[in-house]
């Protein structure tokens, strides 16, 4: 919002976004929360990886790993490429 904001004033503010998918659905969802830094961006990834390993836990959904059908939670850089983040330890394929 803030960024919409100054952008009417011609202040350009480059923000970050979160997203998610759900791997067992197949659909994209956008999680709420705009950041003004990368550094930002992934520590509220962090915390939603945190809050997913509560609600579906890796011993049932198989978590992060290739296969798993946990959700999975991607940062959204200031021109619309995204990349997935994991939890430290974990790999990813792609």
């Amino acid at each position: 919002m803030l960024g919409k904001i100054l952008t009417v004033f011609g202040i350009k503010i480059e923000t970050w976004h979160l997203s998610g998918y759900d791997t067992f659905a197949g659909d994209s969802y956008h999680l709420a929360g705009t950041f003004f830094s990368e550094k930002a961006a992934r520590k509220a990834a962090m915390k939603e990886l945190k809050t997913l390993e509560k609600l579906q836990p890796t011993r049932y959904s198989g978590g992060q790993q290739p296969g798993g059908i946990q959700d999975q939670i991607s940062i959204v850089r200031p021109d619309g490429s995204s990349y997935r983040i994991v939890a430290p330890g974990f790999r990813t394929v792609g």
